[in-house]
């Protein structure tokens, strides 16, 4: 039986697509700590996102009195509805008619070829999802760190950056002044603190971001990319529709030194923990970057001459933080900021979705040919949102010193 375009989708489309999924879970260390579901997604004409109710105060009428006094004032809990809308992400795949044409002469270099697209698409959906976890939905990739007209610009550091990435460069918002556009980067990781663009030159203050090409928000409430850890660790600003300015139990514990940077030490991780134990819950794991994980095992090294490295459930293995609760995993992303610790309640953290990531094939085929041209084009797509039913239960530490 000869081979043919249909036997080859069906043959993609059981061998990449779970690859795909299994590459998620298996590499992103946020991602897999996080609790995936699709239970409240709702649809309507606006699109597809959750409701949930959050448990702001407490009945005030209750109290003590002598005999005879007037009982106290009835009152009743109070509670606000968060939403949150889910996401759209999408990896794209273009080739040309004459590569298909490899399907029926030479089925192997098809395949070949194929794979070596898919396989790279995979990891850079795979690092890009990783980058806006530990975002705030804006898209910054980096900050820019000069005022000047040029096309080299100088940039705070940032774990984000990749050579070749097309971006485009906003005022901080991210969308009140577009600064420049669709501009390939030319970007060297051992020189990270600047940045080469394509084209013209371009005038930048610092506090500039650097935004993929077309990830910048719509709007200050309107923003593409996934609401991250960025926006959820916070102490102030809008989240989900709720405002900590009204319901101020709805804000994360942020320990800030100004910017200045400061010496781990276990007095500040202590405190994050018992803010956030406090506030009703119970940190489960800390998430960093590699740096802010040395600081912590020089801290160990220095203050008790060992290291407490200890095996967690589901495959992680690290340094532990130990509380009188039990110890906190303290987790390595390298994905995750510069110079900060991150204390999550994972129990309160969900990714939903409507879809993992899979190829569209609404049309019989997962290529679609482009019209007017001799070409095809493979689309990924998925439909989430990362959701915290409270946002108390999580604490930041910042402006970290890293080893």
């Amino acid at each position: 039986m000869p081979t043919t375009m249909a036997t080859l989708t069906s043959i993609l489309k059981e061998v990449y697509e779970p690859q795909i999924r299994e590459q998620l879970n298996n590499d992103v260390v946020g991602l897999r700590r996080i609790e995936k579901t699709s239970e409240g997604v709702y649809h309507d004409n606006g699109g597809r996102g959750v409701f949930f109710p959050v448990h702001t105060k407490r009945n005030p009428g209750i109290g003590a009195r002598t005999e005879n006094e007037a009982l106290p004032t009835a009152g009743s809990q109070s509670a606000s509805r968060g939403q949150l809308s889910l996401k759209n992400l999408y990896g794209q795949l273009d080739f040309s008619g004459q590569v298909f044409e490899l399907a029926a002469g030479d089925p192997q270099a098809f395949v070949n070829m194929v794979d070596f697209d898919i396989n790279g698409i995979k990891v850079d959906l795979v690092k890009d999802l990783s980058r806006q976890l530990y975002g705030n939905g804006v898209g910054a990739v980096a900050v820019i760190n000069d005022a000047a007209t040029a096309s080299t610009h100088a940039i705070k550091a940032s774990p984000w950056l990749q050579d070749g990435m097309i971006v485009d460069v906003y005022t901080a918002d991210g969308f009140t002044t577009q600064k420049a556009a669709s501009r390939t980067i030319s970007y060297d990781p051992t020189n990270p603190l600047t940045v080469t663009f394509s084209g013209a030159t371009f005038a930048t203050v610092v506090g500039d971001i650097i935004v993929r090409t077309g990830n910048g928000p719509v709007s200050g409430t309107v923003r593409r990319e996934i609401t991250g850890l960025g926006a959820i660790l916070a102490s102030s600003g809008v989240l989900y529709g709720i405002d900590p300015a009204v319901d101020v139990i709805w804000k994360a514990f942020i320990d800030s030194n100004s910017g200045t940077l400061r010496s781990l030490s276990e007095g500040l991780m202590i405190n994050a923990v018992d803010t956030v134990r406090t506030r009703g819950s119970n940190v489960s794991v800390g998430l960093c970057n590699l740096g802010v994980r040395r600081a912590y095992f020089n801290l160990l090294s220095q203050q008790r001459k060992y290291t407490n490295t200890k095996d967690f459930g589901g495959g992680f293995s690290g340094l532990s933080f130990t509380t009188d609760q039990g110890d906190i995993p303290i987790v390595v992303d390298v994905d995750a900021p510069y110079n900060t610790l991150n204390f999550l309640t994972e129990s309160q953290l969900k990714w939903y979705k409507q879809a993992d990531f899979a190829f569209m094939d609404r049309d019989g085929s997962m290529f679609n040919r482009v019209p007017g041209f001799d070409r095809y084009q493979a689309t990924l797509f998925s439909y989430v949102e990362l959701g915290t039913h409270r946002r108390n239960a999580h604490a930041q530490i910042q402006d970290i010193t890293e080893g």
